[in-house]
């Protein structure tokens, strides 16, 4: 006798679950996912986007995290300049066409060229955007400190926004890059690198200057501390947990987490922390 075919997971499935996780019409939401851990999709990570889409309506937006593929750092001198001999060589960062880094899965770029999917201008800190708002959420981003203030990430807490992590570690949920721009606590890292930049003009170099979000933002803190954040804010009875698919999940309201994570910060860290 022939098995029975291995179930697949569907859109509407899909649907039915991050209905029941909390998210609804009119969402905006920003999504990482570990899309291997959802199960076995018809039509790969483009069930999850249209997921999504259904849930949040015409009236919702669906965000991922892109950054770019900036390999050529590793060439940078201490004042985060590209020797000479280099500059010639290195593509700019275009954020119509260049591609989202790697290192956060296949949905940012598989976002990112869904048709109508938009995308901010600041390379490290992009933000690619489909949906009512895309256009808003995707516009004047700052080249300077990206995570602060005018980001996509601070318009989200803005606009009253989500962040979900679809099966995705915890450690990873970008947002709270925005909570080390705003707390008030000495000694955060600063990053300068030398930049190239599509211009109608042709490449053009820039000197960008943000916290450093490659190492914790301070000394004293372990590597992955984000999930220290997000799991002590779910023990406090905040957000919501539940499955997507097969992949356990999160869903968190984008000001609360946001607030919750300037405060852990600067509770330990602050001027007048112990």
């Amino acid at each position: 006798m022939t098995p029975p075919p291995a179930s697949f997971v569907t859109r509407a499935s899909l649907a039915v679950d991050l209905t029941k996780l909390g998210l609804a019409p009119g969402d905006a939401v920003m999504v990482h996912a570990a899309v291997s851990k959802v199960g076995r999709l018809l039509d790969g990570p483009d069930t999850i986007i249209a997921a999504l889409r259904d849930v949040v309506g015409q009236e919702g937006t669906v965000l991922a995290y892109a950054d770019w593929e900036a390999r050529y750092e590793d060439l940078c001198d201490e004042d985060g300049r590209v020797p000479p001999e280099w500059r010639d060589n290195i593509p700019p960062f275009d954020p119509q066409r260049s591609r989202a880094i790697r290192d956060n899965g296949v949905l940012p770029e598989f976002l990112r060229t869904t048709p109508g999917a938009l995308r901010s201008s600041n390379p490290g800190a992009s933000i690619v955007a489909l949906g009512a708002k895309a256009e808003w959420f995707t516009a004047d981003h700052p080249l300077d400190y990206g995570y602060g203030e005018g980001s996509p990430l601070a318009k989200l807490v803005a606009a009253g926004g989500k962040v979900l992590m679809l099966g995705a570690p915890l450690d990873t949920l970008t947002l709270l890059h925005h909570a080390e721009h705003l707390a008030d606590i000495p000694g955060k890292r600063i990053k300068r690198v030398e930049v190239p930049l599509a211009t109608p003009a042709g490449r053009q170099w820039r000197m960008i200057e943000e916290f450093d979000t490659g190492d914790p933002i301070v000394d004293g803190l372990a590597e992955d501390y984000f999930a220290e954040i997000v799991t002590q804010f779910l023990a406090s009875g905040q957000g919501r947990q539940g499955l997507i698919g097969s992949a356990s999940s999160v869903l968190v309201g984008a000001a609360a987490i946001t607030a919750f994570g300037v405060s852990w910060l600067e509770t330990r860290f602050g001027s007048g922390s112990p």
